[in-house]
C-alpha cells in the first residue's frame, strides 16, 4: 500500500504563479493519482476543478501538519511556493517522516526568478526569507554595497521593510518590488528605502535590496564595538571579548552555554560568528536578562535563549553544551558541577578580575591543566595638558577541556 512505512505516499509539488503551465510532468502526474490534496487556499485556486478531496492548509502553518499525517495510506498532494526547500514549507513537513515516505518536485524558487528579473549573480546575493521573521534579522547583512533579496510576508511588510532600511540609516538603499513572480500578474517596480510610497503592493512579493547609506555597519570579526550593546557596566570589554571568543572557537552547529551573560556580548558574538550556532545565556538579573535579550533581537540573533536562573541550580535542565563561558558567578562550587555533569571534550573559558577569583582558576589550573592567560590592558588618557597610559583591571583567563 502507496501508505506503508517506508513507500512515498506524500508527494510535494512546488506551484508558482504561473499554475498548472509551469508544473512538471512529474508534478501533474502526481496531481492525476492523487487521492487527496492540499495546499493554500491560493495554491488551490491556480488549479482546475481536481476530481479529489482537497483541503485548504490552516493557519498557523503546523495545525496543518497533523491533518496531513492522518492521510498515510492515501496518495497525497501537498502544493507549496516554488521550491519548497528554499525558504519552504518542505522541511517543516518533512521533519514528521520518514526518507522514504515523501517525494518532492520543485518549481522555480522567488529567489531565482527574482534574480532572473535583476540580473544579479545569485551566489553573491544574500537570500533572506522574513514571512514571519522579524527585520532585525537583516542588520547584521546592511552594509552599502551589500544585495540582498528578501521574501516578506505582504504589502504592508515592504513598507515596513524600508522604514526599517531608513531608521538604520540605509534610506538611500535602491528596492525593486516584485510582485507575483512567473505569473500572467508579475510586475516589477522600483524605488529607495526612503522614498517607497506603493500601496497596492500584491501577494506574493519579495524585495531586492541594494544596499546604500550611512548607517552603522556590524563588523564581520569578533571584539565588535561595546557601543553595540546597550550595558549597566557588566560588560565584556571589546579587547577582551575578542580574546575570549578566540579561545572559546565556535563551530557551526555547536551550543555555547553563558554564564552571567550580563549585557549577552559574548553570547551574541557566538552567534554572530556562523548561522547554525546556537546559546544559552543564564542570567539572574531580570533587569540584565532582558537587556540581554533586547540587545540580541537588535543585532538579528533572535535566537539566543535566555534562562533567569542562577548558577549552577539553572543549569540542569537545558541542552548540553559544546563550549560554556564563565563571565559571572565563578565559584568553587560552579566548575565542580561543570566537570562533574558536562560530556567530555566540552570547551570551558572562564574570566576572573577579583584575586579570589584569580586564585580559584589557578588552582583548577594545576589541577585540570589548559591554558591560564593573563591580559592586561591599558589606553590612552589625558594627564593634565598631556597624555599617559590608563592600566584597565588585568583579566585573568582559564581555557580548558573537560
Amino acid at each position: 500500500m502507496a501508505g506503508e512505512l517506508g513507500k512515498a505516499w506524500l508527494t510535494i509539488v512546488g506551484i508558482g504563479e504561473d499554475g498548472p503551465a509551469g508544473l512538471s510532468a512529474a508534478s501533474r502526474e502526481a496531481l492525476a493519482r492523487a487521492e487527496w490534496v492540499t495546499g493554500a487556499a491560493r495554491h488551490l485556486a491556480l488549479l482546475p476543478d481536481l476530481a479529489c478531496e482537497t483541503a485548504v492548509w490552516p493557519v498557523p502553518f503546523d495545525d496543518g501538519i497533523a491533518p496531513l499525517l492522518a492521510q498515510r495510506g492515501r496518495r497525497v498532494v501537498m502544493l507549496a511556493s516554488g521550491d519548497p526547500f528554499w525558504f519552504g514549507a518542505g522541511s517543516t513537513v518533512t521533519r514528521h517522516l520518514g526518507r522514504h515516505e515523501w517525494t518532492a518536485h520543485p518549481a522555480p524558487s522567488t529567489f531565482g526568478l527574482a534574480a532572473a528579473r535583476l540580473g544579479w549573480s545569485i551566489d553573491a546575493v544574500a537570500c533572506v526569507g522574513l514571512h514571519a521573521a522579524p527585520f532585525e534579522r537583516l542588520r547584521p547583512k546592511l552594509a552599502t554595497g551589500v544585495r540582498a533579496i528578501v521574501l516578506v510576508r505582504d504589502g504592508a511588510a515592504v513598507g515596513a521593510l524600508a522604514r526599517y532600511l531608513l531608521d538604520q540609516g540605509f534610506g538611500d538603499s535602491r528596492l525593486w518590488i516584485l510582485e507575483a513572480l512567473g505569473g500572467p500578474h508579475e510586475r516589477v517596480r522600483e524605488t529607495t528605502a526612503a522614498t517607497m510610497a506603493f500601496a497596492d503592493i500584491a501577494h506574493p512579493v519579495a524585495v531586492g535590496i541594494a544596499v546604500d547609506g550611512s548607517g552603522a555597519v556590524l563588523a564581520t570579526a569578533s571584539g565588535r564595538p561595546d557601543r553595540w550593546f546597550a550595558h549597566d557596566g557588566q560588560i565584556t570589554k571589546r579587547p577582551v571579548r575578542a580574546l575570549t571568543l578566540s579561545a572559546l572557537a565556535p563551530r557551526p552547529f555547536e551550543t555555547l552555554w553563558d554564564i552571567g551573560t550580563g549585557s549577552g556580548s559574548i553570547a551574541i558574538e557566538w552567534l554572530l560568528s556562523h548561522p547554525t550556532t546556537q546559546a544559552i545565556a543564564f542570567e539572574a538579573d531580570p533587569t540584565r536578562a532582558e537587556r540581554a535579550r533586547s540587545n540580541a533581537a537588535t543585532l538579528g540573533v533572535d535566537r539566543l535563549r535566555i534562562v533567569e536562573a542562577h548558577a549552577p541550580e539553572g543549569l540542569a535542565d537545558p541542552p548540553g553544551p559544546d563550549a560554556v563561558f564563565i563571565g559571572g558567578g565563578l565559584s568553587e562550587a560552579l566548575l565542580d558541577w561543570l566537570w562533574t555533569h558536562l560530556a567530555p571534550g566540552t570547551r570551558i573559558v572562564a574570566n576572573a578580575v577579583t584575586l579570589e577569583s584569580e586564585a580559584t582558576l589557578a588552582a583548577w589550573h594545576r589541577a585540570k591543566g589548559g591554558d591560564l592567560l593573563r591580559i592586561e590592558l591599558s589606553d590612552v588618557a589625558p594627564i593634565g595638558s598631556r597624555r599617559g597610559w590608563r592600566a584597565h583591571y588585568p583579566i585573568v583567563q582559564w581555557s580548558a577541556s573537560l
